[in-house]
C-alpha cells in the first residue's frame, strides 16, 4: 500500500480528486494542515464522489505531528526542483509520496535537506508544473506499475 501525503493543500477539488485516486488504488491519504478548506466542504466531497468511504484518511495538525505518528517515514518528495525523474527511483510497498501546496510546492529547505529523495515528473522546460491531482496520479501509477499493481485488477 502506498501513502499519499499532501502538505497544506489549498484547492478542495484537487484533494477530492486525489482522494478518489487513493480509493481506486488502495493508497492511504495523509493531509497535513493548515489546508485551504475543510474536508467536509461540498467541493471536496463532490470531487471525490462516492469514493470517500473507501479512503483511508488521516489529517494531521502539523508536519511535526505527521512525523510523530509515522516514525521512520522518509517520503519521496515530488518537486520541479529535483534532478531525479519519478520513473528512475525504485518504489516499494509502504512508501510515502509527498506533494506540496498547489501554489508553492514543498518548502525548499525540506527538499534540499534530503535531496536524494526528491523526484520530478518530466515536462517541457517552459511549463511551470502539472496540476496537483494529475501529479499524484502520475507518480502513484508509476509506483504501482513497478510493484505490478498489487491488489488491483
Amino acid at each position: 500500500m502506498l501513502n499519499i501525503v499532501l502538505l497544506e493543500p489549498e484547492i478542495p477539488q484537487n484533494t477530492g480528486n486525489i482522494a478518489r485516486t487513493c480509493a481506486a488504488t488502495r493508497s492511504r491519504l495523509h493531509l497535513i494542515e493548515p489546508m485551504g478548506f475543510s474536508v467536509d466542504e461540498k467541493h471536496v466531497r463532490r470531487a471525490g464522489l462516492d469514493y470517500w468511504p473507501m479512503v483511508d484518511l488521516t489529517v494531521y495538525q502539523s508536519l511535526d505531528e505527521f512525523y510523530r505518528q509515522n516514525p521512520g517515514a522518509r517520503p519521496w518528495m515530488a518537486t520541479t526542483k529535483a534532478k531525479k525523474r519519478h520513473c528512475d527511483v525504485q518504489f516499494a510497498d509502504g512508501d510515502y509520496l509527498m506533494f506540496g501546496r498547489e501554489t508553492r510546492g514543498l518548502p525548499e529547505e525540506m527538499i534540499f535537506a534530503d535531496y536524494d529523495r526528491a523526484l520530478r515528473i518530466p515536462m517541457r522546460e517552459d511549463a511551470r508544473s502539472l496540476n496537483l491531482a494529475n501529479s499524484v496520479a502520475v507518480v502513484v501509477y508509476e509506483a504501482l506499475r513497478q510493484m505490478d499493481f498489487p491488489g488491483l485488477r
